[in-house]
């Protein structure tokens, strides 16, 4: 979860804590964090694997293509660029999808908290 910018609505509405004590939070509260915890969680292991399982795949398919070793671009083996140049598309993809996720995920927490 991302911290409001100071100055921002969502800034003034937390509630302030005297020295060294908590804010007191109902169980509601609590029952929220924990979904979206456990919501978050879920959603970063199954991006996580499913990162893994695409690049196991990708490595896979080069692994099957023998010809693309034999294949040279600028001198280094076709394998070589597609294995160094694809995975990071990948992981830029996935990474912005993941982002995107749990910010809807985070918005999601906001409206249910402000209902409260």
């Amino acid at each position: 979860m991302t911290a409001p910018h100071a100055g921002s609505p969502g800034a003034s509405a937390r509630p302030h804590t005297q020295a060294g004590r908590e804010a007191p939070t109902s169980d509601i509260a609590g029952v929220y964090v924990r979904s979206l915890i456990r919501s978050q969680l879920r959603l970063g292991v199954v991006f996580a694997v499913g990162f893994a399982v695409a690049t196991a795949l990708f490595v896979l398919a080069i692994a099957l293509v023998p010809q693309l070793d034999t294949t040279f671009v600028i001198g280094v083996p076709l394998s070589w660029l597609l294995l160094g140049a694809g995975v990071y598309p990948l992981a830029i993809t996935v990474g912005a999808l993941y982002v995107r996720a749990a910010s809807r995920n985070e918005a999601r927490y906001r409206s249910l908290v402000e209902e409260e």
